[in-house]
């Protein structure tokens, strides 16, 4: 016979916006409840994320102008709290943070079928439910609503998504938020048989986008340090180049079709001279900085487009369920660490010593 499920839970709360003491690991939380058209997920295993460290220091607010660096362990010394998260909204504490999550459905709430119980899913780490389903609206999994940092989590049924594959836990975990975010900005640029330029391509979502580029046929050039370009190169990049150089001398002006970006920052205005005459740029993150200066007649006398990119297309997550369980991706786990140790993880994971993701694993009660 099934164990009922425990009362309390093994969670990571975040009390307020600030630094890593922020983040207080309690035994203590109560199990949530699955609502109408629900589940409930025994959580195995939940990888770290940008999102999760700057929706922490409150640097999606724009009061904040620095790169996501300046505050990530420390927070920052001021913060408008009113607009510091991906709706704008205020955030309420406390959160339970955790953009992805992978284990397996143990409730489920009215109007949700039985015999999901006991799926293996991930979640989708932009739900639509919450804001029925309006274009370009969305919720963050960890952000808007509770999410994987803890034993069990509460997700939408429809966008709680089963997986059949050998991955391990650690594996599926990284798919989420850092996969959903490249393959979003490679469906919105529509990218094909072209050469495609990915900053920042040696973290969590600039390798899931050297991926999912080469599985579209596409030419890679990789922007990384050149200690990271032999294990990014094993990823399907074509050629490296490294973070530091200067992208006019070294690629020239016009040289590519597409740029993906998360990188930002100061050297930003280069990217889009690059580009060739109609060429398209793509941008979902701003690790080096929110704040760079456009020359605005490169962009109409170039023709170019420019894609901001956050929300999803419910098809982009159905197509990463489909690459993995056809096996045609491959996420790179770097290390993984006890849900208790979340300081050390996300310490390491601002250090950038690492390629692919860090994955926190969570205790796990026998039911």
């Amino acid at each position: 016979m099934p164990q009922p499920l425990p009362a309390t839970m093994h969670a990571v709360l975040l009390n307020g916006l600030g630094g890593l003491e922020q983040l207080e690991y309690r035994t203590d939380v109560p199990v949530p409840q699955p609502g109408v058209g629900e589940v409930l997920i025994q959580v195995r295993t939940s990888a770290v994320n940008n999102t999760d460290i700057n929706t922490r220091i409150g640097w999606y607010s724009k009061s904040i102008s620095s790169d996501t660096g300046a505050g990530g362990a420390t927070g920052f010394d001021s913060v408008n709290g009113d607009d510091a998260s991906w709706s704008g909204a205020a955030l309420e504490f406390p959160r339970i943070q955790g953009a992805d999550c992978c284990g397996y459905i143990v409730a489920v709430g009215q109007g949700v079928a039985d015999s999901r119980i006991g799926e293996r899913v991930i979640v989708s780490n932009l739900l639509r439910t919450y804001v029925n389903y309006r274009p370009y609206e969305c919720w963050t999994f960890g952000s808007e609503c509770d999410g994987g940092f803890a034993q069990f989590a509460v997700a939408p049924s429809k966008e709680t998504l089963r997986v059949e594959c050998d991955w391990s836990d650690a594996e599926l975990a990284s798919i989420p938020c850092s996969y959903s975010t490249a393959e979003n900005m490679l469906h919105r640029l529509k990218l094909g048989k072209e050469t495609v330029l990915i900053t920042g391509a040696s973290g969590g979502v600039g390798s899931a986008a050297v991926q999912l580029a080469k599985r579209r046929g596409a030419t890679v050039i990789a922007q990384c340090s050149a200690a990271k370009a032999a294990e990014v190169r094993m990823l399907g990049a074509d050629r490296i180049i490294d973070r530091g150089v200067d992208l006019i001398s070294v690629l020239g002006e016009n040289s590519v079709d597409v740029v993906v970006d998360v990188v930002g920052g100061d050297d930003w205005p280069n990217l889009l001279r690059v580009l060739r005459l109609g060429g398209r740029y793509a941008i979902a993150g701003a690790i080096a900085g929110p704040i760079s200066e456009i020359d605005l007649r490169t962009l109409y006398l170039k023709d170019l487009t420019l894609y901001g990119c956050t929300f999803q297309d419910d098809e982009v997550f159905t197509n990463l369920i489909s690459y993995v369980e056809s096996g045609e991706i491959r996420p790179a786990v770097a290390k993984t660490y006890p849900l208790s140790e979340i300081h050390q993880a996300q310490e390491d994971f601002l250090s950038k010593a690492h390629i692919g993701k860090l994955v926190l694993i969570i205790p796990q009660v026998n039911l």
